[in-house]
């Protein structure tokens, strides 16, 4: 049974054309005396890759019953990353195109959520914010405050952002995963 476009938000997982999407932005709108329409940006959660659409009413949308359940990052080989379920002890394997928007957030034993669809992990959710230790950076000095300006710092997963002057190597960051930016120092 089909979906109303009004119900579509972000990060709803939906059967499109009988492949599995996950939205990550949508645009509802209204013009004139025309039908309502979406114009949404989604990924294909088998495949990794993203396309932008104009989805309508008459459109066969269906919302996808997603499963998520704790997962921990244990290690990668090639392009093959490596987790543990932490309910069944299970080794499970993603591809690099699969999580290639996630990578740089993948670091020992971080504990994260699977997303899994018909009993299959297709993706990962990360957390928000993440605390990553600073490993490469140019050295702070005494005077430098939060307002005065940026430098490049190489984190531990080798992520590299933009950080206030004061940051020194060994610190521990908090990051938001969304934007990639430096939120506090720990």
């Amino acid at each position: 049974m089909g979906i109303s476009i009004g119900e579509l938000k972000p990060s709803t997982a939906i059967i499109y054309n009988d492949d599995l999407y996950n939205i990550i932005d949508c645009e509802h709108a209204k013009l004139g005396r025309g039908a309502a329409f979406c114009r949404v940006k989604i990924k294909n959660l088998k495949t990794g890759q993203i396309r932008e659409c104009t989805l309508r009413d008459s459109d066969n949308v269906e919302i996808a019953y997603i499963e998520k359940r704790k997962l921990q990052y244990l290690y990668a080989s090639d392009i093959h990353y490596h987790f543990m379920d932490l309910e069944t002890y299970e080794d499970l394997v993603l591809d690099e195109f699969q999580i290639k928007d996630k990578v740089d957030w993948l670091k020992d034993n971080l504990e994260l959520i699977g997303l899994y669809f018909e009993n299959k992990l297709l993706d990962l959710e990360i957390p928000l914010s993440l605390e990553l230790k600073v490993v490469d950076t140019m050295p702070g000095y005494r005077g430098n405050t939060v307002k005065a300006g940026t430098k490049p710092a190489k984190l531990e997963t080798g992520l590299v952002i933009n950080v206030p002057l004061f940051i020194n190597n060994g610190d521990i960051l908090k990051v938001d995963t969304r934007t990639r930016e430096y939120l506090a120092r720990k």
